[in-house]
Formats: C-alpha cells, sequence, structure tokens
C-alpha cells in the first residue's frame, strides 16, 4: 500500500528534491495512473523499471560529465547514456501528455495547466533531456510563484532556449533574482515575456536587470501590468544600456512608472533597433510626451508605436511631434481612446508627410476629433495603407465624403472601421462604389451606422461585381432599422463571400424583432459559406424549431453561434 502524501508545503520543503520527484511519480493522480495497478507500475518489465527511473537520471549525468573520456569502457558509457536518454524522454512524454499537451523536443508550451511548485521541481529534472529546447511557456501558472529556483537551477541544459513566456505566474522578488542568475545559462535568449506579474514591479525588477550585460542576445521584453514603479524605471533605463539588440519593448498598463519615464527613455540611445515600442495605458501626459519627444529621435527605426488610452494627455500631441518626425520607417501609429482634440489633430496633420511608410493609424474613440480627420487624408500615404480605424470618432458628414472620395487610393487596405459613426448610414453608396473586384478588404466594421436597407442593397452590388470577395469579417450589429429586405439581398449573395468567417448582425441589447422572414435565406445561404466559423444574431427571435434547423446546419459546419 502506497503511504499518504506529505500534507502543506512545509511537509513538502523537508524533503529532498529527490523525494519529491519520486512522489510524483507514485502519487501523481492522474487519469491514466489511476487506471493502472498500483504493483503492476512498479514490477510491470516494459516500462524498464520505473521504481529506479531517479537512478538512471543520476548515472545519465554522470555519465554524460565523463562523455569527453578516451578511456577503457568510453563505448559502454555512451550506450548507458543512450539508454538513460531515452528513458528520460519517456518521461518528459509523460510529464507533457498528462497535462494534455502534445510533447515536442523544441517547443514546451504548458500555458494554462494549473502547474504547481511540485510540478516545477519535476520539469526542472526533466530539463538534461531537453537540449534542443527553443521555446518555454509556462504563462498563466499562477502556482509557480515562488518556485523558478527550482526550475532555473538547471538551466544550464537549455542552451538553445530563445524565448521564455511567464506571464500571470505571481512571480515574487525571489523568482526574478533566480532568473537572473540563470541568465547566463541562455546566451540565445531573444524574448522575455514577464506580464501581468504585479510582483515583477514594487521595486523588485532590479533582482533581474542587475544580472544583464553587453553581450545579452535579447530582442522582445515584455512587462505589461508589472505594477512597475519610478525605482523600477530606473533599473530598466539601467538595464536598457546593456540591450542594444532589443527590437520590442511593452511597457503597456504601468501608471506608476511615467514618474521615472525619463530614466526609460533617456536610455533609448542604447537601443537603436527598436521598433516597437508600447506605452498603452501608462498615464502619459504632456510633460510625459515632452519627455518622450526628446529622446524618440534615438530609435530612427520605429516602426510600432502605441500611445493609446493615454487620456491626461489630451491637447499635449504638439510636444511630441518634433521627435515623431524622426521616423521616418513608422508603420503603425496607436492613438485610440486620448481624447484627442482638434488642435492634436492639427499637429498630427504636420507630421504625418514624414511617415512615407506608413500602413496602419488607429485614432478611434476619439469623440472630439470627427470635424478635422479630413485634414489628415491628403497627407497620409493613403496607396500604402492597410489598416484604418476611426470608429467612435463623430465623423461628421463632411469628412465621411472625404473619406469615401480616398477610397480610390485606399487600394491596398485591408481593415476598415467605421463602427458608431451615424453619418456613415447617409453615405454608405460612396464608400462602396470606388472599391474593385478582388480589392484587399478583409475586414469592415458597420457597427451602429444607421445603415438602412437601401445600404444592404448597396452591399448586395458590391458582392455582385466581387468587391468583397476576400471579406473575412462582416460586422453590421445595432443596425436595427434595415428591414427584412435588405437582409435577404444580402444573404442572396453569400455565394461571392466564400472567405467570410465572421458575421455579426446583432440588435441592440434594448431590441427585440423576429428573424422569421429573413431566415430561409440566411439558410440558403449558409451551405455556400464554407469559412464561417462565428454567426452573431443577438436580439433576434427565433421559434423553437427555427433555432434547432439554425443549429443543426451550424453543429456541422463547426460554426459558433451567438444568440439569445
Amino acid at each position: 500500500m502506497e503511504s499518504d502524501p506529505p500534507r502543506g508545503r512545509e511537509a513538502s520543503q523537508k524533503r529532498s528534491p529527490l523525494d519529491l520527484i519520486m512522489n510524483q511519480i507514485r502519487k501523481k493522480t492522474t487519469f491514466t495512473e489511476r487506471k493502472k495497478p498500483s504493483m503492476g507500475r512498479l514490477f510491470r518489465p516494459s516500462v524498464n523499471s520505473d521504481k529506479n527511473e531517479d537512478i538512471s537520471e543520476t548515472k545519465e549525468t554522470d555519465s554524460s560529465e565523463g562523455k569527453d573520456s578516451t578511456g577503457p569502457g568510453t563505448e559502454s558509457s555512451d550506450t548507458d547514456s543512450e539508454i538513460s536518454s531515452g528513458v528520460g524522454w519517456g518521461r518528459v512524454k509523460q510529464f507533457v501528455q498528462k497535462l494534455g499537451k502534445t510533447p515536442d523536443s523544441q517547443s514546451l508550451s504548458l500555458a494554462h495547466c494549473d502547474l504547481t511548485a511540485t510540478d516545477a521541481v519535476e520539469l526542472g529534472t526533466l530539463l538534461p533531456y531537453l537540449a534542443q529546447l527553443e521555446v518555454m511557456d509556462l504563462s498563466w501558472n499562477d502556482l509557480l510563484g515562488g518556485s523558478l529556483k527550482a526550475l532555473t537551477c538547471h538551466f544550464q541544459h537549455t542552451g538553445k532556449l530563445k524565448i521564455l513566456k511567464l506571464s500571470s505566474c505571481r512571480i515574487t522578488a525571489h523568482d526574478l533574482t533566480a532568473l537572473g542568475e540563470a541568465l547566463d545559462c541562455a546566451p540565445l535568449l531573444e524574448m522575455l515575456d514577464l506580464s501581468w506579474n504585479a510582483g515583477v514591479g514594487g521595486g523588485n525588477l532590479h533582482g533581474l536587470t542587475k544580472h544583464l550585460h553587453s553581450a545579452s542576445s535579447l530582442k522582445e521584453l515584455h512587462l505589461v501590468d508589472c505594477q512597475l514603479s519610478e525605482t523600477d524605471a530606473m533599473a530598466l533605463g539601467e538595464a536598457l544600456q546593456m540591450l542594444s539588440c532589443l527590437e520590442v519593448l511593452d511597457l503597456s498598463n504601468n501608471k506608476q512608472m511615467m514618474k521615472g519615464l525619463e530614466n526609460v527613455a533617456t536610455s533609448l540611445n542604447s537601443t537603436p533597433q527598436l521598433k516597437t515600442l508600447k506605452l498603452s495605458m501608462c498615464g502619459l501626459s504632456h510633460d510625459s510626451f515632452a519627455i518622450l519627444g526628446e529622446k524618440l529621435k534615438f530609435v530612427p527605426g520605429l516602426e510600432n508605436l502605441d500611445l493609446s488610452c493615454n487620456k491626461e494627455s489630451s491637447g499635449g500631441f504638439s510636444t511630441l511631434t518634433t521627435g515623431l518626425s524622426f521616423l521616418t520607417c513608422l508603420k503603425c501609429l496607436d492613438m485610440h481612446s486620448c481624447c484627442l482634440t482638434e488642435d492634436d489633430i492639427l499637429a498630427l496633420t504636420q507630421v504625418v508627410p514624414s511617415w512615407g511608410e506608413l500602413t496602419e493609424l488607429d485614432l478611434s474613440s476619439n469623440r472630439n476629433v470627427g470635424g478635422v480627420i479630413q485634414s489628415l487624408l491628403p497627407v497620409l500615404p493613403l496607396s500604402k495603407m492597410k489598416k484604418l480605424y476611426l470608429n467612435n470618432c463623430g465623423l461628421s458628414t463632411e469628412t465621411c465624403q472625404a473619406l469615401a472620395t480616398s477610397m480610390q487610393s485606399l487600394t491596398q487596405l485591408e481593415s476598415l472601421n467605421l463602427s458608431w459613426n451615424k453619418s456613415v448610414g447617409e453615405i454608405l453608396q460612396q464608400f462602396l462604389e470606388p472599391l474593385q473586384p478582388n480589392c484587399e478588404l478583409q475586414e469592415l466594421r458597420l457597427s451602429s451606422c444607421d445603415l438602412t436597407t437601401e445600404d444592404m442593397l448597396y452591399l448586395e452590388s458590391a458582392c455582385k461585381l466581387g468587391c468583397l470577395s476576400k471579406l473575412k469579417i462582416l460586422d453590421l450589429a445595432y443596425n436595427g432599422s434595415v428591414g427584412d429586405g435588405g437582409w435577404v439581398s444580402l444573404f442572396g449573395e453569400a455565394e461571392r463571400l466564400k472567405e467570410l468567417q465572421e458575421l455579426d448582425i446583432s440588435l441592440r441589447p434594448s431590441s427585440s424583432l423576429s428573424a422569421s422572414p429573413w431566415l430561409p435565406a440566411l439558410l440558403d445561404a449558409l451551405p455556400q459559406l464554407p469559412s464561417l466559423r462565428r454567426l452573431a444574431l443577438q436580439r433576434w427571435a427565433l421559434g423553437p424549431t427555427e433555432r434547432e434547423t439554425l443549429e443543426k446546419i451550424l453543429s456541422k459546419k463547426k460554426v459558433i453561434l451567438e444568440c439569445d
């Protein structure tokens, strides 16, 4: 009879790592092991005497250390090592498969697996058998916090590791120190993600950054929502001076860190290869923009800049424009939800001509700029634009007309979001007429645009001409003014939308209408939509038989139905 497992963290700490590993082998209550007789596990010959598995692991380590020996018996030692490696890989497979994952010698993806401290100990002992490992993702395992040292102390076996993800693991100050001490064992590490770990902040970041050195090959550093403080900003500023290869820096949602923004910004001169800088929801103010504006000249190769959700910066964009003019390689600018003013847009208009490579612009949820956005259109590199997000901007009729006129120049446009702009419904025809057959448009969002039945007829016409043949996402939600005939006409052209993956025609939460008049047209259309994966019909009333018929068709196509 097997003995009872130790109770509580204190009992576990009194046992050696070897005891914990043996306990794991004996006591893991996975579904697979529950089906095996206890005595069979211990004595079945086909598993190479699992009761001595840990002894084999020790022998393999000793053998690998003496691999370079040229004395008698070397050939025998190599043979033992090969046998032990086979047993070791078997343990890796068993560990990964019991978590519902597929074993891969180069990629270990164990996110959302409810890993515990005991699992960290066992995983650490398996690293010697993962010498080819390049990717390790342990994200969203919040019981790992405080136990990383049991894993990192074996990092000398993972010299090829390039990507390490530990987001949302409740990392502690001790974990950061252990991770920092192990960095020398991962000289090829290119990406480190510690996002959503509050323990990384609060002055603890220094435990990691003090171990960085100028030979670091780190290219991506993600520290989203880590509660970084001013002290952490200073530590990060010092670390950036060692990260000359850095290409991606994501500090989003760290409002307290902005008190030390100057330390970070000043060190940008040490990261000339930086291509992506994300400072979303960081509480950037006018002063922050001024500091950042002075330092952006150090990263002329920047391609992606995210300053979104910084409402405190409203009206201060002009202090940033000096630095932005140096970003001649900029491809993506995200400033949604920044409470931009008309003066901010006018300042943006002055610097946009410097961005000849711009392909993505997000100004959504800035409701006070709808009357002046048309001033941007003449200076944008329209022929290169791929994504344009102007939803919830309070676009005026004049701005919509100017944008509709510009559609003929937006030949590479893949994504257009005009949702929550009531003026769009008045002139949708003008937006659609310039579209050419087989145009690149893949995403079209027109939610809550006061669309009418007539607008659906224009959409039907665009489908007939093949102008929406590449469309993957079509959002027409919250347009209750569309009559039944409008939906019937749109569904009648389903055969022209073979790449469509998502369709949303939901009604507003306060609305409810019968779907019976147009449901037969939808049912006829579904077989002609081979790529459809999501259909949203919220607030449309379906009878029991209608719903059963619809669900039967969608279940065969594996389509997700969102319906009340």
